[in-house]
């Protein structure tokens, strides 16, 4: 967040495009898309703890080489190593809350993780704001320094390590997921400057070719990176759906809307922060009520925050103007803010849940792998949009390509609470539960697994 407040300053300072902008977000996006999966198989061989602490070495690695950049060429290098420090430490935060608080108070944890994720979200574009009214856009990477020295020792000494069940690790199914991930982003994102059609046409085939291989390579291996089981629970798969569409609807629309408050509006990135607090705020004060009622109804709650989103969006997408007044925004950015607070708590705790301690790390993983998978493809898609109808020769200009992108947006926000609803079909046949299944904690109490019966055959 600290990043996209900055990233009209930067545009101008380095002289970029909208495409090559995009990259400066995508550097680090595309290494959350590839090593989440992978990070929490490590995690879950040689120590969740460990593999944390070694995510925020990485972190500070990448924020040193960002901050001390000559060029553009160096900057997307170290916005790589941030991505791989943070491809760690995200889906392993996860992991190792869930681990280290009973069972009948994770709706609680979980309500407070995504609160703080909310005071992050919202204290970003404040800090960027404030940093570049009186320094270069070099300091907002300088500032993760002293915040990541503080963290490592903390992890060291307050942090329990814990590890999986089975801590075999499945380097065929690794390198084949990476890969194949990488090589479909890469056709979609572009591969670089001056890049042909034919080539992402072949980067397209082969990623999809590795991603069919793993699919094969899971059916088949001892240990599995991804359990196949998983991909039949209804509850897994559309919540990892809804949350690949909510991050490409909403990243590509914030991308454009943080530069709208600045480009077009005259807005410095203090000022344009402090605008966007109504919808970056809100998960700070929602998320704990959140995560108290997704115990019981936290599919519910995922509908309720798709919708809103969607409903923010659009709004936005309907008063969108180069003159319009900052009161007519607010409702659109409060409804926003607090859809994703319920979606987000949510859709961890529901996850959580239905996993069980023993696919807790594959789970977070694929979950943390797909949504970064969608805010890639957001951007990109936002940013094709934007260049198709718009362009930043002015206002009006600005504004056309905004719209268009907007309602994509939203529209992507609809399908996953659409995806979410149709999970929620009533199940005829009753679940069946086995002595030997007291690690796999139950589904929400007013809907039944699809996978109740049958998880235990696997």
């Amino acid at each position: 967040m600290v990043v996209t407040a900055a990233l009209p300053v930067m545009r101008v300072d380095l002289g970029l495009d909208a495409p090559a902008l995009g990259w400066l977000v995508n550097a680090y996006t595309l290494t959350l898309v590839v090593l989440p999966l992978p990070a929490a198989a490590l995690g879950e061989r040689y120590g969740r703890r460990r593999v944390f602490t070694a995510g925020l070495v990485l972190f500070a690695v990448g924020s040193v080489l960002a901050g001390l950049a000559p060029g553009v060429g160096t900057l997307l290098t170290a916005r790589v190593v941030q991505g791989t420090g943070a491809a760690f430490i995200q889906p392993l935060s996860l992991t190792l809350l869930a681990n280290a608080v009973p069972a009948r108070r994770l709706g609680l944890a979980l309500g407070l993780w995504g609160a703080t994720s909310g005071v992050a979200v919202a204290l970003g574009p404040l800090v960027g704001g404030a940093v570049l009214a009186s320094r270069s856009w070099r300091w907002i990477f300088w500032l993760n320094i002293p915040v990541t020295c503080a963290l490592v020792p903390l992890a060291r000494w307050r942090m329990h390590e814990s590890r999986g069940a089975d801590a075999r690790f499945d380097l065929t199914g690794t390198v084949l997921v990476s890969l194949g991930l990488l090589g479909v982003l890469l056709a979609v994102t572009g591969i670089g400057s001056g890049d042909t059609p034919l080539q992402r046409v072949v980067a397209a085939t082969l990623g999809t070719a590795m991603l069919g291989g793993f699919v094969l390579c899971q059916r088949r291996a001892a240990v599995p990176l991804l359990d196949p089981a998983l991909l039949r629970e209804r509850y897994f798969t559309a919540v990892n759906s809804a949350g690949f569409l909510l991050h490409a609807g909403l990243f590509g629309s914030v991308f454009l809307l943080a530069q709208f408050l600045q480009t077009v509006q005259g807005h410095t990135p203090l000022e344009a922060g402090l605008r966007m607090l109504p919808w970056t705020a809100m998960p700070l004060l929602v998320a704990p009520l959140a995560g108290r009622w997704a115990d019981r109804h936290a599919p519910v709650l995922i509908v309720i925050g798709l919708g809103l989103s969607a409903l923010g969006l659009a709004w936005l997408a309907i008063t969108a103007a180069p003159d319009v007044a900052y009161s007519i925004l607010v409702p659109a950015l409060m409804a926003g803010g607090i859809g994703l607070a319920l979606f987000f708590t949510a859709s961890a705790h529901l996850l959580m849940t239905c996993a069980g301690p023993n696919r807790q790390g594959p789970v977070a993983g694929v979950n943390s792998a797909l949504r970064e998978t969608g805010g890639v493809l957001g951007v990109a898609l936002g940013s094709t949009t934007f260049a198709a109808y718009g362009s930043y020769s002015s206002g009006p200009d600005f504004v056309a390509g905004l719209v268009p992108a907007l309602w994509g947006g939203a529209a992507l926000l609809a399908l996953a609470a659409s995806a979410m609803v149709l999970a929620q079909r009533p199940i005829t046949r009753p679940a069946t539960v086995r002595a030997d299944s007291t690690d796999r904690p139950a589904s929400p109490p007013q809907l039944v697994s699809p996978l109740a019966g049958d998880r235990h055959k696997h």
